[in-house]
């Protein structure tokens, strides 16, 4: 089930129309022009400014004005810059020649032609009364004070700070709006419009249901309402009405969202697709503001579909929130939702599809026939459709032309659409990482064991001790599920670090949609086996069959509380699959009857325990052979089961199927042949008797 990346329906929009070369207008065109015009100004001054000297030139007499008395006057300019005019009929002199070698603009002769800055006040009266000093005809240097305002640095000192303030607004808002953020289009006001994406015949939506492997019920029932779409005169004329929405139902990787895209790229209608989460928001109203807003959008461009994933962010039951309250954000969401879809207004030509791993949540308004018509179910693929999806998602991989899919699909029992992608991609990961040029058997292996277990960790300390009580666990596990009828047959044990685990055995589950009593009793002996296969070899037992008592302590209470396969409990089931029950405080029997069950489990798995023991005990000699060759090996697979204990006298679930299934073929294929070879009787036609004969 390959994906695809979504276009933007707007990406296209710029290649329509005649004037689709016109650049559009930007507020930003008018703050870059204000930019370039202030800078211009500072370059393109029309009074140049004096020379600036230092204080120290000044004192030493640089341009010897002091010496030659050629100083007006000085004046202090806002007591930090002093300002010194020289004497028009001095300027000739060669000495000031290079003030006035500026071509573009001359420095005015009536000043000042001289400025720098004074430091301290006090300091420069100082210095002036030692220069009058040491120049006695330096009378002019006698300064005074002006004051002078800058009123264009007073604007800029004020007008700054709004315009990097606003810069900064408008950068923000429109950040989130390309982000999805709330106020879709840099507007605030915006809040409570939809955020749906369009789909439209101008998208370009490349998956179809070719695309979709592995959901053949499921496209069925969609592909009919795509048909609807398109030709509806066909189901008018009986007088059949539209489905008004369509709920895909299953768990997590199964497809759900592939299919809706599906949708998208075969139905040529508008399609609007957006998350569950996108109505939830901080502001008050603003879930059920969206809401009106697509719909408003959905009737204009009728017929169309919309699209929610991952409905139950929205659609949960009403009641069940943890504030106990009535008048939440979401529940306003949702009674605006149930409004639209079913209310007194009418929604013709507007189809929902809903997509959700979480059915059981849902409120049963949202549920009810009128809003939700259809709920489809999708399942994980079973053999069968799991090699159609490995078949989707090798084909851009470069594979051995010996791999066999039908083996890729037996060896990924419970495995999803999303898994097997996941295989596919890891398989060709480990290949480069190998420098192979094709992905081989062994590839993908290696795929499903890193997926499944985790990643090896070869480098994690453990004694010897710990890696013989671990051999032996596991050989007891593959021992016992070898040795039970309805235990899964085992595929590979390695005691080699993977995850969490400091072990593993691979199953080969069958597939079977009802479990007996004994098949979930055979479960369970193979399951304490490891614990057992310690008491017996070591005399102790450890805390590494912590996974393996958890999972049988939950099958031991469904088995008597759920599935009423208790002779003293009875045939009762207290299994709730309503959800109701999540907010009870009290359980939904008395405490007799919970000390029963209690009783009742505990005396399972003993017995349990001990049907597994009696079974090692039994197959010592070779539960220590299976447990040295581990030790050396670390790895071991099916074959070296059947090389010690022989080959299993049961047949699997989808071994008999195949059997039966090859038994038919047989049987028909003896009776085609038998009336092939069976020689065909030459029948006389058949005269008609005149009446001249019968006398």
């Amino acid at each position: 089930m390959s994906e695809e990346k979504k276009q933007n329906p707007t990406d296209n929009k710029s290649s329509m129309g005649p004037n689709n070369n016109k650049p559009k207008f930007n507020v930003f065109w008018i703050y870059g022009i204000i930019a370039v015009t202030l800078i211009g100004l500072q370059f393109m001054r029309v009074s140049p400014s004096p020379k600036e000297i230092q204080r120290g030139e000044f004192i030493n007499d640089k341009y010897e004005m002091l010496k030659n008395d050629d100083i007006e006057k000085i004046i202090v300019v806002n007591k930090e810059n002093a300002e010194i005019y020289i004497k028009k009929d001095r300027l000739e002199n060669t000495r000031y020649k290079e003030l006035f070698d500026n071509k573009f603009v001359s420095l005015s002769k009536e000043g000042p032609h001289f400025i720098f800055n004074i430091g301290d006040i006090q300091s420069f009266d100082n210095m002036i009364k030692e220069l009058k000093i040491k120049y006695p005809t330096g009378n002019s240097l006698d300064y005074s004070f002006d004051t002078r305002q800058n009123y264009m640095r007073d604007i800029f000192s004020w007008l700054l700070p709004i315009f990097i303030i606003v810069a900064i607004w408008v950068i923000i808002f429109r950040r989130m709006a390309k982000t999805g953020g709330p106020g879709g289009g840099g507007n605030i006001f915006n809040v409570g419009k939809s955020k749906a994406q369009l789909f439209d015949k101008e998208s370009n939506i490349k998956i179809d249901f070719k695309d979709v492997a592995g959901l053949e019920e499921a496209k069925i029932e969609v592909q009919e309402i795509v048909d609807f779409l398109k030709t509806p005169k066909k189901y008018t004329d009986l007088g059949g009405k539209i489905p008004k929405g369509v709920l895909l139902v299953g768990p997590p990787g199964t497809g759900k969202t592939l299919l809706a895209k599906a949708v998208a790229g075969e139905a040529n209608v508008p399609f609007f697709s957006m998350s569950g989460s996108d109505f939830v928001e901080m502001f008050v109203g603003v879930g059920a503001s969206r809401v009106r807003d697509l719909f408003k959008q959905a009737k204009e461009k009728a017929p169309c579909i919309i699209f929610i994933d991952e409905i139950d962010a929205i659609g949960r039951a009403r009641g069940r929130n943890p504030n106990w309250g009535a008048n939440d954000e979401r529940e306003n969401t949702l009674n605006q939702l149930l409004t639209e879809m079913d209310g007194f207004g009418n929604n013709v030509g507007v189809i929902i599809m809903g997509a959700t791993n979480r059915a059981d949540i849902l409120d049963k308004a949202l549920m009810r026939a009128g809003r939700f018509d259809r709920q489809i179910h999708l399942e994980l693929p079973d053999i069968n459709e799991r090699k159609e999806i490995f078949e989707v998602h090798l084909k851009p991989l470069k594979i051995d032309e010996k791999l066999d899919l039908e083996f890729l699909s037996k060896q990924t029992p419970g495995f999803s659409g999303a898994d097997i992608a996941n295989v596919c991609n890891e398989a060709a990961l480990i290949a480069a990482r190998k420098e192979k040029k094709f992905i081989e058997r062994q590839d993908f292996l290696d795929a499903i064991d890193r997926i499944v277990g985790g990643l090896e960790r070869k480098s994690k300390i453990i004694t010897k001790e710990e890696k013989r009580t671990i051999a032996y666990h596991e050989s007891g596990h593959a021992t016992v599920s070898w040795l039970l009828e309805h235990a899964h047959p085992l595929v590979k044990v390695t005691i080699i670090p993977r995850g969490r685990a400091l072990g593993a055995a691979w199953y080969l589950p069958e597939e079977r949609q009802i479990t007996t009593r004994e098949q979930l009793l055979d479960e369970m002996c193979a399951a304490l086996a490891g614990r057992v296969a310690e008491e017996l070899v070591f005399g102790k037992i450890s805390t590494g069959a912590m996974n393996d008592l958890e999972k049988i302590t939950k099958q031991a209470y469904a088995m008597i509380a759920y599935f009423g396969m208790s002779e003293k409990v009875g045939h009762v089931s207290f299994y709730d699959s309503s959800g109701q029950t999540d907010m009870a405080f009290t359980k939904p029997y008395s405490e007799k009857t919970a000390e029963l069950i209690d009783n009742e489990v505990k005396e399972l798995i003993e017995e349990a325990y001990k049907r597994s023991k009696a079974i090692l005990k039994k197959n010592m000699d070779g539960l220590n052979k299976l447990a040295d060759i581990l030790l050396e090996r670390e790895v071991i697979f099916a074959e070296d089961l059947e090389h010690i204990f022989g080959k299993r006298p049961w047949l699997t679930l989808q071994e008999r199927q195949y059997n039966s299934v090859k038994k038919i073929e047989n049987s028909t294929q003896e009776i085609v042949k038998e009336i092939a070879e069976k020689p065909k009787k030459v029948t006389k036609p058949r005269v008609k008797k005149t009446d001249k004969d019968k006398l």
